[in-house]
């Protein structure tokens, strides 16, 4: 059996992407080498690594046995080259996912602080916690800073920061400026959310809905910034992070009403048990182990 490098790492693109197309416009290779290339390494195997279901190729039980073996391989295969380049660098490109709070209000300045560990700059996509565990799952990011709940066995969370989350409201709301405003007293208000399976959706039906008597949906929104406005122009209240409402708060376009406990929740790292972490991983993972919220 002669297993080639260009083999596995033709596998493992066409895992993260499911079809041969994708492979082959990231490879820069035609659809038909990639299929040969695979055709290929399923020969020397013995076995096939994809079930075919049209348009798209699905991982099976070999293939998903194969697929954490071969992206260790390729990402020791780049840290060997690194080790001869000029530079000496860590080598590689991240592949980081954040949610919407962190991605937009603390990711930014972690980069900026963390140029240096990350060597390359990193690829970095914003999306809600669900989608960015399922994207870990499947080793298409090498890494996720999340503020929602990581619900797949496979993966690992690590507590990372502490966060706050604020109940919201328009500066002119009649219960603005009452102190320790019990929770029953927004029964009936109409409430402006995110979406299902995002961060700030799941405090809220965790920590909020199940004291509230009753309650309205209004908004129903897939962005902070968009429900942060729609807050501002009247059409409810929000529970939302301290991170992102902070500069609303200074300014006065928004307040946050006082009820009489805190909504404290973590933010976390999270990564594949099986994922190999390159040199540009651990010390990014350093880095952010030694960050702290800014002060309110």
């Amino acid at each position: 059996m002669k297993l080639t490098l260009q083999q596995l790492k033709v596998f493992a693109t066409i895992a993260r992407h499911g079809n041969l197309g994708g492979a082959a416009n990231e490879l820069c290779l035609s659809k038909g080498a990639v299929s040969q290339s695979l055709q290929e390494l399923e020969r020397q195997l013995a076995t096939p690594l994809f079930d075919r279901v049209h348009p798209r190729l699905q991982l099976n039980s070999e293939g998903r046995l194969l697929q954490p073996a071969a992206e260790e391989l390729l990402t020791r295969m780049q840290e060997i080259e690194q080790l001869f380049s000029p530079d000496a660098e860590p080598s590689g490109q991240l592949r980081l996912g954040a949610s919407q709070t962190i991605g937009n209000y603390l990711l930014p300045s972690l980069l900026a602080g963390g140029a240096q560990e990350l060597g390359a700059a990193p690829r970095v996509t914003i999306a809600n916690t669900h989608l960015l565990c399922h994207s870990l799952a499947h080793f298409e990011l090498d890494l996720a800073l999340i503020e929602g709940e990581n619900h797949h066995p496979e993966l690992v969370s690590e507590f990372w920061l502490e966060d706050e989350m604020l109940i919201i409201a328009p500066p002119q709301h009649p219960l603005a400026g009452q102190r320790d405003l019990p929770l029953s007293l927004l029964a009936g208000e109409t409430w402006v959310l995110r979406e299902p399976q995002s961060g700030s959706r799941e405090q809220f039906e965790q920590q909020i809905q199940p004291r509230l008597p009753r309650w309205q949906a209004g908004l129903e929104l897939n962005t902070l910034e968009a429900v942060m406005l729609a807050v501002e122009k009247g059409l409810g209240i929000s529970f939302i992070s301290r991170l992102a409402v902070s500069d609303r708060l200074h300014s006065g376009r928004l307040v946050a009403l006082t009820p009489s406990q805190t909504f404290p929740r973590q933010l976390s790292l999270v990564w594949h048990k099986q994922k190999f972490h390159s040199a540009a991983l651990r010390r990014f993972l350093t880095f952010c182990r030694t960050q702290s919220l800014p002060t309110p």
